[in-house]
């Protein structure tokens, strides 16, 4: 039996009860109470109709209290007046006070964004229009948040408060975790919602950066993006700068070869990455060279990047695998690593630029560069840098650079560098601790 129909079965077999035995039912009778609170326990473990809920409770609220009007007008989960789930309770002979209370209700305007000073002034309102009734208002509170008020109409003026009740104040307080429960599940609906939309926006990010490594000729490449959070803002990419010509030809083509970081991580940051993805693929077919093609991303994307009060560091280059030159411009990005075979050292490849996104008139170098066989370039994000341990200890460019250079003296494949070096990271960094920021890596050596 689904939960709606066991929900329906029971609220109606609730209410025939209360009817069946209304001339019975008093304060005096605690086995009676005993059953309410056994039936709101049952609800409040079992069901989540909110609507159903609040109904139980003025049904409750009408045969213990018969010679009181009461009005719930409950919060919703963003904190305003819950106008569809608003409950009087009262006996059907006050079906007058009833339908006055409904149009003074609809008559006073809450508004949108609800302030905790309009509910006095609602009640100041009520007792206007209300004279021969004693009103008496109750918050509604759980874990110090109010959750809503009640209003409690009496006629007879010398008639003792229900507020220092013990039975009131127990229905109250199941009403208020009634209340909070229901919030706290719409709260939890929407984090799923929003998790499962940041999950399908990983997916499409990843898919975004380059599935697999290009086959170009005399090169080994390898590369990886590993994102702080589902998404990132690193970004790399291989871009054949000739298009419509065949695979076989593209592996002797000049090839672009990039990497960026976007200021910051998770959503932002893995949008912005994205837009810049695009204007840069367009930019790379102008076949223009890299120093060019860097102030012109910066033209196109300053306006976006300043709007978001945000900046991208973007090393780009070229290679041309004929002459084995490697051109390159930098937009304030880490200068990757060149390792030099045939002097068994490392250089870094920079060349003067401005970052992305903060200056309208940046001006770009270029830097060019001929690379031997064994040669290798090491091409990363801050992330991997940046990266600390328990102690507080950063990676740190040097500790990188000692790696690479064990790794590049003996005899492995970009691949199995690449591998050496995150599980480098990994250990570094200890069991159960994440990078804090997303850390890429591409690497190209020259066979």
């Amino acid at each position: 039996m689904t939960n709606n129909k066991k929900e329906k079965l029971f609220s109606n077999k609730f209410i025939e009860k209360f009817l069946e035995n209304e001339s019975n039912l008093s304060l005096k009778n605690e086995s009676k109470f005993d059953e309410i609170a056994s039936s709101l326990a049952y609800y409040l473990k079992t069901f989540s109709n909110i609507n159903k809920f609040l109904d139980y409770i003025c049904l409750i609220l009408k045969h213990i209290f018969d010679d009181k009007v009461i009005l719930i007008i409950p919060l919703n989960y963003e904190g305003n007046i819950w106008n569809e789930n608003i409950k009087i309770s009262a006996k059907n002979e006050c079906l007058t006070i009833q339908e006055e209370i409904n149009t003074f209700f609809n008559q006073f305007h809450f508004s949108k964004n609800f302030k905790i000073k309009e509910i006095h002034n609602f009640e100041d309102a009520l007792k206007t229009n209300f004279k021969e009734y004693k009103i008496e208002t109750k918050k509604i509170l759980s874990r110090g948040k109010c959750r809503g008020f009640i209003f409690i109409f009496c006629k007879d003026i010398c008639n003792q408060s229900i507020i220092e009740d013990s039975n009131f104040n127990f229905i109250q307080n199941c009403l208020a975790v009634g209340l909070e429960n229901y919030c706290l599940i719409k709260t939890k609906k929407n984090h799923e919602n929003v998790d499962r939309e940041i999950s399908i926006g990983a997916e499409i990010q990843s898919q975004l950066l380059p599935d697999y490594c290009p086959i170009i000729y005399g090169v080994d490449l390898a590369a990886h993006c590993r994102p702080a959070l589902q998404l990132g803002g690193d970004y790399y990419d291989f871009m054949c700068l000739k298009t419509n010509i065949s695979e076989k030809r593209k592996e002797k083509a000049r090839w672009a070869l990039v990497i960026g970081d976007v200021m910051g991580k998770g959503i932002p940051a893995g949008l912005l990455m994205t837009m810049l993805r695009g204007m840069l693929r367009a930019e790379v077919l102008t076949g223009l060279p890299p120093d060019r093609i860097l102030h012109d991303l910066n033209q196109l994307a300053i306006n976006d990047l300043d709007q978001s009060h945000r900046f991208v560091t973007l090393f780009y280059s070229d290679y041309d695998p004929r002459t084995r030159k490697l051109r390159f411009a930098n937009a304030a990005h880490n200068p990757p690593l060149l390792w030099k075979n045939s002097d068994q050292k490392i250089i870094k490849l920079d060349a003067e630029g401005f970052v992305l996104g903060l200056q309208n008139d940046a001006e770009y170098q270029c830097g060019e560069i001929k690379l031997n066989e064994n040669d290798l370039v090491l091409y990363y994000t801050d992330g991997v840098i940046d990266t600390s341990n328990s102690l507080g200890e950063r990676f740190d460019e040097e500790r990188l650079m000692k790696t690479l250079t064990k790794l590049c003296k003996q005899s492995y494949t970009s691949q199995e560098i690449l591998n050496k070096i995150f599980k480098k990271l990994d250990d570094f960094t200890g069991e159960n601790r994440h990078l804090e920021d997303d850390a890429s890596m591409v690497i190209l050596q020259l066979n």
